[in-house]
């Protein structure tokens, strides 16, 4: 038989945007011969709707719009998504269709609790072994733990974190011997090298579970804050059978694989090598992609963005560039500008060329761009569609250095970015004027040091808003996870935005990433920012200001910060584990760094609650909207700090 996993790109309640996409991937797979199709987790609605699946509404709505797709299904057999609500719980069910007929519904039997997952809150988990039905206009379907048969294969279902149990109580557990196949339709978010997570987890099922695993993944960024990497993976008795390239441009990825059913032998030919996993490249294609779809779904124009010329503000450029060059590279410039939806017909004839049926690309594979540049033709586009996409300034102050500005200005000039330049002494000494004038005394240094920088950094903020304003443009702010961890930056000024890219990642990586970025993928100008200490210039030169000096290394901030709450140990055994692991520094001075993080982020959760949306990037985070909460007043550690 041959199967076949979709990969989609989503959005929440966008029911013309998601039948579209459902029907598209059905008739690929249609003219591929395939004869069953799985469609990911809650595809019809899209996984984000939030509260939305609380309501009666919405799953009624979607179980209406499910009859849409079944005159789609004349000739295959496709496992669709959707929540289904009976007696005041909602389920997230997987229905099967065939040749126009709903065969029933499997329901999601575990949900996902834990880091960005509050599945709990929306959905009902349904009892093993049980059953009963879902009515609609008079028409009455079989719905809970189910097994379904096509063409002599028999099959079941593990929803997305059904696989992700203990082998001795997943669904899987009930379905061995008994079924030819599983089915995993997920919504499972990115992070960098979980992929390698998810090879083990199909590729262990089919072996322990003695059949063929089918896994097919959301794509994208759907509803703003989590990415999809869109994968779809098919295992059989512990050998990988087929495995796609994660995080495409299309809306649509739909793989097949052809699957002897009446032998459980595997040949050689038919076993895929692992690839080994690269979280420079995987960070790269998430936020590329993640970028391409927040700018197109909010139906803004492009990006703008403060660029200091430090490392935060050039990483956020880079993936503008980034998002361009991987995009034209996959699915062609004409098809990259139509989906970005701010460019005319006539630019994108003049830039592209006539564009080329979709059903021509789509029934493509997936291209990896990722490792390959561009032609010095293609080269020149990209720079002209960079151009249109991003637009940055320069704000410099009396406290910035010739250093940034060199920095800021080659990169936008190599990558074709808009750049301005200008000044805002003047509006920073107006403002320190009228409050001098109100107290009736100077500020100084030596006295306000914290509120003379800020200023600094808050008078930024509405230039650059004005500017995205105009120009109908998201403004990127550039703080990292770690300042978000000890609050190092100014509400309202250098955290003003709509959108925070890399605020799921630790400035260390930041770092590491850009000397990466600089030869891996051919950005020469990044060599000014990786030859720079990280400082936020905002107290005068001669004091040399770094980052590190005002808080403490970033490897050890970022260890602290991992060791309180990803491991949620106390500060005790968080100092004792560094003692431990790094007896080279002075056990008065790490106490001191210690004692400082955890008083700086406790005093800061406000600020991490106003932040703009950040993308999930890494195996956790600090959003108290989408990873970790904790409360804005607090004790602050006090007892625990005074027992070091």
């Amino acid at each position: 038989m041959r199967i076949a996993g979709a990969a989609l790109n989503q959005i929440p309640i966008d029911w013309t945007h998601n039948l579209r996409t459902i029907r598209e991937a059905i008739d690929q797979a249609k003219a591929a011969g395939v004869e069953l199709l799985c469609l990911p987790e809650l595809c019809l609605t899209g996984y984000g709707c939030e509260d939305l699946f609380l309501s009666d509404w919405m799953p009624a709505a979607a179980l209406a719009h499910l009859q849409q797709i079944r005159p789609w299904t004349e000739g295959i057999c496709v496992a669709v998504g959707l929540p289904v609500r009976l007696n005041n719980s909602t389920y997230n069910t997987a229905a099967v269709l065939r040749d126009g007929q709903i065969l029933g519904f499997a329901a999601k039997q575990f949900m996902a609790y834990d880091g960005v997952h509050y599945e709990p809150r929306f959905f009902t988990p349904w009892p093993a072994g049980k059953t009963t039905t879902v009515q609609w206009e008079g028409e009455e379907w079989p719905l809970g733990d189910m097994i379904f048969e096509h063409k002599g294969v028999k099959f079941g279902f593990e929803i997305c974190e059904d696989a992700w149990r203990p082998d001795d109580v997943r669904p899987a557990a009930r379905l061995t011997g008994r079924v030819d196949l599983i089915v995993n339709p997920s919504a499972s978010h990115f992070a960098m090298s979980k992929t390698d997570l998810r090879y083990k987890l199909v590729l262990n099922a089919s072996r322990n579970f003695n059949c063929t695993y089918l896994y097919a993944n959301l794509l994208g960024n759907e509803a703003g804050r989590i990415i999809y990497d869109g994968e779809i993976l098919v295992a059989r008795n512990g050998h990988l059978l087929m495995r796609n390239q994660l995080m495409s441009f299309k809306e649509v990825d739909m793989e097949c694989v052809d699957v002897d059913f009446t032998t459980e032998q595997v040949r050689a030919d038919e076993i895929q090598p692992l690839p080994t996993p690269d979280e420079y490249r995987e960070l790269n294609q998430a936020l590329s992609l993640g970028l391409f779809d927040y700018m197109r779904k909010a139906r803004s124009r492009g990006f703008v963005l403060s660029l200091s010329g430090g490392a935060d503000s050039v990483m956020c450029a880079v993936a503008v560039a980034e998002l361009v060059r991987l995009g034209t590279a996959e699915i062609g410039t004409a098809e990259f500008m139509r989906r970005a939806g701010c460019f005319t017909a006539e630019e994108i004839e003049r830039l592209a060329g006539p564009a080329a049926p979709t059903s021509d690309q789509s029934l493509q594979g997936p291209k990896d761009a990722s490792h390959t540049q561009p032609s010095q033709q293609q080269a020149d586009i990209n720079k002209e569609l960079t151009r249109r996409l991003l637009t940055c300034a320069y704000q410099g102050t009396v406290n910035s250095s010739d250093d940034t500005f060199n920095s800021a200005k080659e990169l936008a000039d190599s990558i074709g970015a808009v750049f301005y330049n200008w000044t805002i002494d003047e509006e920073v000494t107006g403002y320190v004027g009228k409050i001098e004038h109100a107290l009736g005394r100077e500020l100084s240094w030596k006295t306000d040091d914290l509120a003379l920088q800020n200023i600094q950094a808050r008078v930024r903020a509405p230039s650059i808003w004005l500017l995205a304003n105009v120009q109908n443009c998201l403004l990127m702010t550039t703080s990292n996870r770690s300042e978000a961890s000890v609050g190092y930056c100014t509400m309202d000024g250098d955290t003003a935005g709509s959108i925070s890219p890399i605020g799921g990642v630790d400035k260390a990586f930041v770092k590491e990433w850009l000397r990466w970025a600089e030869t891996e993928l051919n950005y020469p100008a990044l060599r000014h920012v990786n030859n720079l200490q990280p400082t936020a210039e905002l107290r005068p030169l001669e004091d040399k200001q770094t980052d590190e000096r005002d808080l403490m290394p970033y490897p050890l901030l970022n260890r602290i910060e991992r060791l309180a709450f990803y491991n949620r140990l106390s500060p005790q055994q968080v100092l004792a584990t560094l003692a431990e692991e790094q007896p080279d520094i002075d056990a008065e001075q790490l106490k001191t760094y210690v004692k400082r993080f955890y008083s700086l982020w406790s005093r800061n959760q406000w600020k991490r609650e106003r932040f703009a949306p950040a993308f999930h990037l890494d195996d956790y985070n600090v959003d108290p909207r989408s990873w970790l909460r904790f409360p804005i007043l607090s004790g602050g550690f006090t007892e625990e700090l005074s027992q070091l």
